[in-house]
């Protein structure tokens, strides 16, 4: 279990992280959504322990984390948005240096590699160069890398970055299997749909205070699990309902070029936090 409480980050006069509280049960899925400079990646490096916080704790388990709890911190495994290996190195090269970091044997490494590249669909391409993978497999082979000393926690901030939609997928369908392991997953992402698919609960964030904590089903039914558009020459203007038939007459009684669709999770953040930020 992770428990934030309390968290805050400050720089100088500016507050990246106010005062955030939330729980994250032991193997689930969460998600952490926000705006562009939300305080995302900043909570998430205080997970990491690569930042320390103003105020506030994060405990694992019981047990207050901070950069002394050796054993809270082997929990953990970080993956960040940037492509954090050397270039020149093969995979199996990438694998061999992160298991001797943890002082693994050397027929460990060998057995957790080939576990690890077979089980993300990388095992023939092993010996290639790292600069010369695709950004897709690039992001599969640090997950294969954060896996290799078997952690609880996988800290996720935006593993997708810059994908094309055949890689996404094949991310998730990854990441689906890594959750039904029960390794505990915390995500950020900006793509709200990829939360939608795949997270159990999300946080939404804003100017680093959280606004909401729930399932993507309950904040999409809350909103109205109908939506209408009705699209003008300045803009797109959405309407919600909580019932098929209500949705169907408003249409029906309305002039103009309409759309009836499902709502969305990404609705429910552009309602939440978009709206905000247009009136700032």
């Amino acid at each position: 279990m992770i428990e934030i409480r309390n968290l805050t980050k400050k720089y100088g006069d500016f507050t990246a992280v106010d005062d955030l509280n939330i729980t994250i049960e032991s193997g689930e899925f969460f998600g952490l959504l926000g705006p562009n400079g939300a305080g995302k990646t900043t909570t998430i490096s205080m997970l990491s322990t690569v930042l320390l916080p103003t105020a506030g704790e994060i405990r694992i388990d019981g047990k207050k984390l901070d950069r002394k709890a050796s054993a809270e911190k082997r929990k953990l495994s970080v993956i960040t948005q940037e492509y954090s290996m050397r270039q020149d190195m093969t995979m199996d090269e990438v694998m061999e240096y992160q298991g001797r970091l943890y002082y693994m044997r050397k027929k460990e490494i060998r057995r957790k590699s080939d576990e690890l590249l077979e089980f993300a669909g990388l095992i023939d391409y092993r010996h290639r160069v790292v600069r010369y993978l695709s950004g897709g497999m690039k992001r599969k082979l640090m997950i294969c890398r954060a896996l290799m000393t078997e952690p609880e926690i996988l800290l996720l901030d935006e593993p997708t970055a810059g994908m094309d939609a055949i890689s996404r997928r094949q991310m998730w369908n990854l990441l689906r299997q890594l959750h039904s392991r029960n390794i505990t997953i915390l995500l950020t992402t900006h793509y709200i749909d990829e939360a939608q698919s795949l997270c159990e609960r999300v946080a939404l964030i804003d100017r680093g205070r959280l606004d909401t904590i729930d399932t993507p089903q309950n904040l999409i039914e809350a909103l109205g699990a109908f939506a209408v558009d009705k699209s003008t020459e300045e803009n797109l203007v959405s309407r919600y309902f909580h019932r098929r038939e209500d949705a169907i007459a408003y249409l029906s009684e309305t002039e103009g070029d309409l759309t009836m669709r499902n709502t969305t999770l990404e609705d429910v953040f552009v309602e939440r936090i978009g709206r905000r930020l247009d009136q700032k």
